[in-house]
């Protein structure tokens, strides 16, 4: 990964063809990103190569020492299957120049070096045989290409690289059938999309993929923004976005204690923040150089994916931003919000604590929900009017949801609901959301 923000990423006009295209990642909300390659083996994360000035002979050794094991990159999948994933970005060329498929630009890659296999083929085949739409991550950048810095600052180093980029893109954009996403990254050192000729390529990419999503990190907008390590809405200027975080500070496979590791709790905060603000959440895992997953990441992901086994319905789909409807945060919890049929609507609150007087109240809401349900049990829950408060009677304890220890209140509304608080006192303005 790299610390990105793009040149050009603007608000543009309605296009019918890219909400088409956009429809199942809207709906989609979750991913897993995958970052293998030679650091893999090296345990010190995906820069370790250019942070500690690592030469292009030493780092061809470490190629040779990947060697995930037979079955480990199906693992992966199903573990982003078991997870509530709906797609999966895989590194096929980080910045370290290694593909992992047998590139005919470069004998650095997984067929010749390493595994001897074809990494990229044996991940598209799992995706498809377990339904996960498929994401292809090419890095830009390439420290070992010796064009690759040269190509800024001359023309006939600019050619031959841009070649070997095209080259290295439409090889993956043609061997595997239907790609689902393209996710660009690094455009370095090059500053402009012309530099890249990266019309050409993007018109080459769209007529061999018709249908294929891409970001916008080969300095052209595109069809989604990609915001890193944070959640920011307000940066998104009205188009889709992705938030992409890691597990553990790690992209790339470091062997980091247990303690490093997000809890499932506060995975599902990132998610609810993305999904509550219309955007998506790309969660990352580094494999070791065996290709085993490290035990805590794989424990965490299970986790989320027995809550979204339960919750899904407050996640994926059709949800619709809260913004300027309820508020985005309490200190109780925070909503989702769905459009249910006819009229009504479906609200989702998900408890951020508990109260030890075993009831609390939300203010400022309207119309009265018709009915309020636990959704781990089933069970319905006691609310009642006290003026500009609704009381939830009998709030759950936090633990009495299994898999996370987040229960979610399913409110159901007989029409568009309003919650706006301020009443007799001051009131926050309406893009506090943008505060966190």
């Amino acid at each position: 990964m790299s610390n990105f923000t793009p040149v050009n990423d603007l608000p543009e006009a309605p296009d019918p063809a890219r909400a088409e295209r956009m429809r199942w990642w809207r709906d989609a909300r979750l991913g897993l990103f995958v970052h293998f390659g030679p650091y893999s083996v090296l345990g010190r994360g995906e820069w370790a190569m250019q942070q500690e000035h690592i030469t292009p002979e030493e780092y061809t050794t470490y190629g040779d020492q990947l060697l995930p094991s037979q079955g480990s990159v199906e693992r992966w999948v199903l573990l982003a299957a078991q997870a509530g994933c709906k797609y999966m970005v895989l590194t096929a060329k980080h910045c370290d120049g290694y593909c992992l498929w047998g590139s005919s630009q470069t004998d650095f890659n997984s067929v010749r070096r390493g595994p001897r296999r074809d990494l990229v083929r044996e991940y598209v085949e799992t995706c498809r045989s377990l339904g996960i739409k498929v994401g292809i991550y090419y890095g830009l950048m390439d420290w070992r290409h010796p064009d690759g810095d040269r190509c800024a600052i001359d023309e006939s180093a600019r050619r031959r690289f841009v070649d070997f980029t095209h080259a290295n893109v439409l090889e993956l954009m043609s061997n595997y059938g239907k790609i689902d996403v393209l996710w660009f990254d690094g455009p370095w050192p090059m500053p402009t999309p012309e530099q890249w000729d990266a019309a050409q390529l993007l018109d080459k990419v769209r007529k061999l993929q018709p249908s294929i999503i891409i970001n916008n990190r080969l300095r052209v907008a595109e069809d989604f923004s990609t915001p890193e390590g944070h959640i920011s809405p307000a940066t998104a200027k009205g188009r889709d976005w992705e938030a992409s975080m890691t597990l553990n500070g790690d992209w790339g496979y470091s062997d980091t204690p247990p303690a490093d590791y997000r809890s499932t709790r506060d995975i599902l905060r990132l998610l609810r923040q993305t999904t509550a603000f219309g955007g998506n959440l790309l969660l990352n895992v580094g494999p070791r150089g065996g290709g085993q997953i490290p035990e805590p990441a794989a424990e965490k992901l299970k986790s989320l994916g027995r809550w979204l086994e339960v919750h899904g319905e407050a996640v994926y789909g059709d949800l619709h931003p809260v913004e300027g409807i309820v508020e985005p945060w309490c200190n109780t919890g925070f909503w989702t919000l769905r459009k249910g049929e006819g009229e009504t609507w479906i609200g989702f609150y998900w408890l951020l604590r508990g109260d030890p007087h075993g009831s609390f109240s939300i203010a400022g809401l309207s119309p009265a929900p018709t009915r309020v349900t636990l959704m781990h049990t089933g069970e319905e829950v006691r609310v009642t009017p006290h003026g500009h408060r609704l009381r939830i009677e009998a709030v759950p304890d936090l633990a009495s949801e299994p898999a996370a220890g987040t229960p979610v209140l399913r409110f159901e509304f007989p029409s568009k609901p309003r919650q706006q608080l301020g009443a007799g006192m001051i009131e926050l303005p309406p893009d506090k959301a943008a505060w966190w």
